[in-house]
């Protein structure tokens, strides 16, 4: 099956059932399809060849939804932008994946324009809205008068559906190629745990960013399960708290800063009305055990976690609604895991040599299943060493349970080596977030004659509150080992 598939479907089933909504903008399955069609066309009609790579940047939009699924339809692979990205960093990702056509919002139109010179494969910029300037075609003229029926494109389920750049922990971006089979799995895989929440009347809220693979993986289940929507530009504490309470919203996918922030920010949070909420979903960060008791206490509804990166579509495993209950009715513990191995997927710990660790070591998360990527564009040697003897090798450190639960201790190379013994980040950060002083919180090693490195905690206060290094050292005893307490702050 390809992406685009869920779209026929649905345009033929539920024609006239709302796809997205924007503001006062909306657009039904039959409309999303004819413009994705459009699209499609255009795109092909302007010269880009069957597995060629176009670009787009701009906030959330019914557009980027339209962009993923002409790219769908064409056989084109679609580059999503980070619009948080300085110009510079986005004319490395273009100039990599040899991109042959923009579309850009025009709040961003200065910005590439400040670097057009320097991309010159980009044969037509788009500008989304009416254009920024010379140079541009509007995006409304580049689709119109284009066929609204599909081009008849042979695409293989195993072709790249997009190419999504992930930093990581050094160097440049690497692109991950996702193939239609890998995107399509995953959502086949979380499907079965959203089958009542999640289907024709049931609305979902996209709010994380659509170039993340985490909003990319939600907008495509919502789309696969014949679902409503609710397209927010950007995150708002106050307008999703909104939304949630007042707009008749099922699912909505967070990450855990947006539901402290909600917490923190939205002062009657806990006086709404959230009966409608079936289900919050999170994931992408830790989030400390003090957050997510609140979160589930004010909204009332199931929480999911999940767990995973870019390489893997999205998501490896899950924490379900049933896990977090049975861990407020007394396995607490639970509440820091990321969950089990979603179906098809297998999941092991090993060593520095790929040997597979007895349940309870910590080592690196590695994990195989359809939804790997198919391999990073043009990085032979990264490609193989990150899908080494066929596992995908996460470069994260955890540690799996009797019951196959995995709990998430850091990125590798974050670890900190203190006396001789190994300190991860995520496991201090954990605890001092639960300091009612603290809001956020990070962990670094900076260099120490004595241990090597000292643990070191960087910490945001909330307002007016106070901190001494004294006070966070004896908060953090019973909770934390002597070599894993912050010393400097």
């Amino acid at each position: 099956m390809l992406i685009h598939d869920f779209l026929t479907f649905f345009a033929r089933e539920q024609p006239d059932t709302p796809c997205l909504l924007l503001d006062d903008r909306v657009l039904s399955y039959s409309q999303l399809y004819e413009r994705s069609n459009q699209l499609a066309n255009a795109l092909l009609e302007a010269g880009l060849q069957q597995g060629e790579r176009f670009t787009f940047l701009g906030r959330n939009s019914i557009e980027t939804v339209i962009a993923y699924l002409a790219g769908s339809i064409a056989g084109l692979v679609p580059v999503p932008l980070n619009w948080r990205l300085a110009p510079p960093e986005w004319e490395y990702i273009v100039r990599d994946a040899n991109a042959r056509l923009a579309i850009v919002e025009q709040e961003f139109c200065s910005g590439m324009d400040s670097i057009r010179g320097k991309l010159p494969d980009i044969r037509v910029w788009i500008s989304v809205e009416p254009p920024a300037g010379a140079g541009w075609t509007d995006f409304e003229d580049f689709c119109s008068g284009h066929a609204t029926v599909g081009p008849q494109t042979q695409i293989d389920e195993h072709d790249v559906f997009y190419q999504m750049y992930t930093s990581g922990t050094t160097g440049n971006p690497k692109g991950a190629m996702l193939t239609h089979y890998s995107v399509v799995s995953n959502a086949m895989q979380t499907m079965p745990y959203f089958k009542d929440a999640m289907g024709p009347g049931k609305r979902t809220l996209i709010v994380m960013p659509m170039f993340h693979a985490g909003a990319a993986s939600f907008v495509i289940g919502s789309l696969f399960s014949g679902s409503t929507m609710v397209i927010h530009r950007d995150f708002s504490p106050q307008q999703v708290a909104d939304a949630l309470s007042g707009q008749n919203i099922n699912v909505v996918n967070l990450v855990p800063a947006m539901i402290q922030a909600m917490l923190v920010q939205v002062p009657d949070l806990a006086d709404r009305d959230f009966s409608t909420l079936e289900c919050i979903i999170y994931g992408a960060s830790s989030i400390s055990e003090s957050t997510l008791r609140r979160a589930m206490e004010i909204f009332g509804c199931d929480f999911y976690q999940g767990f995973g990166q870019t390489e893997s579509s999205a998501c490896i495993t899950f924490l379900t609604a049933q896990d977090h209950r049975r861990a407020l009715e007394g396995k607490p513990e639970l509440l820091l895991s990321a969950g089990r191995a979603l179906v098809g997927t297998d999941l092991r710990i090993v060593d520095g040599e790929d040997r597979e660790l007895p349940r309870g070591e910590s080592g690196e998360i590695v994990m195989r299943g359809p939804q790997m990527m198919k391999s990073y564009w043009n990085l032979p040697q990264a490609s193989t060493e990150t899908l080494r003897n066929e596992w995908l090798h996460t470069g994260d450190v955890g540690m799996m349970d009797e019951e196959g639960f995995l709990y998430v201790q850091d990125r590798i190379k974050d670890m900190i080596v203190s006396g001789g013994e190994n300190v991860y980040p995520r496991e201090v950060e954990n605890v001092l977030i639960e300091h009612p002083a603290i809001t956020d919180a990070a962990v670094i090693g900076l260099p120490d004659e004595k241990y090597g490195e000292a643990v070191t905690a960087v910490v945001a206060l909330g307002q007016g509150a106070e901190l001494e290094l004294d006070e966070l050292i004896e908060f953090c005893r019973g909770k934390l080992g002597g070599f894993k307490i912050p010393r400097l702050m």
